[in-house]
């Protein structure tokens, strides 16, 4: 069992320091796939004067646009960062840029819409063009914070973790989440791309993981095993689907996803696709007519 973190202390638009260098601010928009909203983290000293960095400005809300500006009053903000271009994090950060007088840094964003439309509340900011494009690895520095830029392609091909070195804390925006598992959705959404980036934050051993939904993982280790591990057992599971008969993927959905709320069902049925196609080219499996959401899966 994954050792969720569920329990969080949200007031929309109150600024809280949450460790040394890191404030959050929590927007408005609670749903099945944002959880209590999108936190917002704001990077470096609280102090007048200081220069942070603003991580996931969140959805087009002018309620949370004018507590981030309050939240860095008297302050110079010198990087505004985004993890991926869904528009529960992406739309805010160019007005809030714009007001602060920031660049805006992230991956490069897919050149078209990805999402299948209706199934997820979280489908791709189409205005969203960064000032600097991001590929990972590169090194901002500011005062007295260092943020490393992460790529954790999977839930997005342009998915971007940050690392915050002097607090070994990595900002995962929607790859690792402490209240559930994260919706990987073809076609930009890859299984194969995600498990690698999985393993890759595990390798680096960090001491707490803030996603931009909910309550920051404090024991990585254990949760990340759980994390993989589950991903690897619903793999089995879909195996098991097909062990006796070709099926489609709404043929299993409700099965494999029985003590999940069915309005989150659509969802889910794209990451058993991801799965799918992750198995597909492995040539474990075979889909006809081709790899699409609609066709037959079978073993091979």
């Amino acid at each position: 069992m994954i050792p969720f973190v569920r329990e969080l202390d949200v007031a929309y638009g109150r600024c809280d320091r949450v460790s040394p260098l890191i404030r959050r601010v929590v927007a408005a928009n609670p749903g099945p796939f944002t959880y209590t909203g999108t936190g917002t983290y704001i990077v470096g000293r609280a102090e007048t004067g200081a220069g942070v960095a603003v991580i996931d400005p969140g959805p087009p809300d002018e309620a949370h646009l004018q507590a981030l500006l309050a939240a860095v009053e008297g302050q110079t903000v010198s990087h505004v960062l985004v993890t991926h271009t869904h528009r529960d994090h992406s739309p805010l950060a160019r007005p809030f840029a714009r007001a602060v007088g920031a660049r805006v840094l992230a991956a490069r964003p897919p050149a078209r819409i990805v999402h299948a439309s209706g199934a997820l509340d979280e489908e791709d900011d189409e205005a969203f063009v960064p000032d600097a494009v991001l590929s990972g690895e590169e090194v901002l520095a500011g005062d007295g914070w260092t943020i490393e830029a992460m790529a954790t392609p999977g839930h997005a091909s342009n998915h971007m973790g940050y690392v915050l070195r002097e607090e070994n804390a990595l900002f995962s925006g929607d790859h690792v989440m402490g209240w559930s598992t994260t919706v990987v959705a073809p076609p930009d959404g890859d299984m194969t791309a995600y498990m690698a980036s999985l393993e890759a934050v595990m390798a680096r051993g960090f001491s707490t993981i803030w996603p931009t939904h909910g309550a920051p993982v404090t024991e990585p280790g254990p949760f990340l095993d759980a994390y993989r591990a589950h991903r690897l057992e619903r793999e089995a599971q879909i195996l098991a689907q097909l062990a006796d008969q070709p099926r489609r993927i709404m043929d299993m959905v409700p099965t494999l996803y029985a003590a999940v709320d069915s309005r989150l069902w659509p969802a889910a049925g794209l990451s058993v696709w991801a799965h799918l196609i992750a198995l597909e080219r492995a040539g474990r499996i075979a889909a006809r007519p081709a790899p699409e959401f609609d066709a037959l899966w079978s073993r091979t």
